[in-house]
């Protein structure tokens, strides 16, 4: 039990340099280092996940670094989002009644749907564990859920990506940042009209 706590700690007080030599460590199974770590931060939400995705992109680069955690992040939050789904109402239930005004936050995600689930994915300091209970324990359909967070873990993953891939050459390189803002928009427009044609089919 204590060398699970240890390795816990370990990585919870690692930096970009340790992530990226642990990452390489591990460089004989090929992607899977990659993509299991930013998993393992859907259920360890305290694992900073800004520098593995940048050590991702330093290893991988800027393309296979970004699916690789774009996988890992969608895959553990559709993971913790189904537990949440199983566990059901009376987890919900013994939630609102311990705290009273996350029912004003269910609501607010039921009836809004995949705008402010897709747009708390898009910012890298959001809670996104706690989106991702409440998305399961709530009426959301899942759909719904899986669109807002594939498209905005996306947007998230990208903009940190692009910033973190030779960070020197930031300044004399503006176009990332026009490339970014312009990736939330189409992708917040294209989230809307997915999600209005599967409610129309629904």
């Amino acid at each position: 039990m204590s060398n699970w706590q240890d390795w816990i700690q370990d990585l919870k007080n690692m930096d970009l340099n340790q992530i990226q030599q642990t990452l390489e460590s591990y460089s004989q199974f090929g992607p899977l280092p990659g993509i299991l770590l930013p998993f393992i931060e859907a259920f360890l939400p305290f694992l900073p996940l800004i520098l593995i995705i940048a050590a991702n992109v330093n290893i991988y680069g800027l393309g296979l670094g970004f699916l690789f955690s774009w996988i890992g992040v969608t895959g553990g939050a559709i993971c913790v989002f189904f537990i949440c789904r199983t566990l059901g109402r009376n987890v919900k239930t013994k939630l609102m009644g311990r705290f009273p005004k996350s029912e004003r936050f269910f609501n607010w995600v039921e009836k809004r749907g995949f705008t402010p689930l897709f747009l708390l994915a898009c910012f890298p300091f959001t809670p996104s564990v706690v989106i991702t209970v409440v998305s399961g324990l709530s009426k959301v359909p899942f759909h719904t859920f899986l669109l807002a967070t594939m498209m905005g873990k996306a947007v998230m993953i990208f903009v940190i990506s692009l910033i973190s891939f030779d960070i020197t050459n930031l300044v004399n390189e503006p176009w990332r940042i026009f490339v970014s803002i312009t990736a939330v928009l189409v992708m917040w427009f294209g989230g809307k009209t997915l999600e209005k044609r599967y409610q129309v089919n629904g």
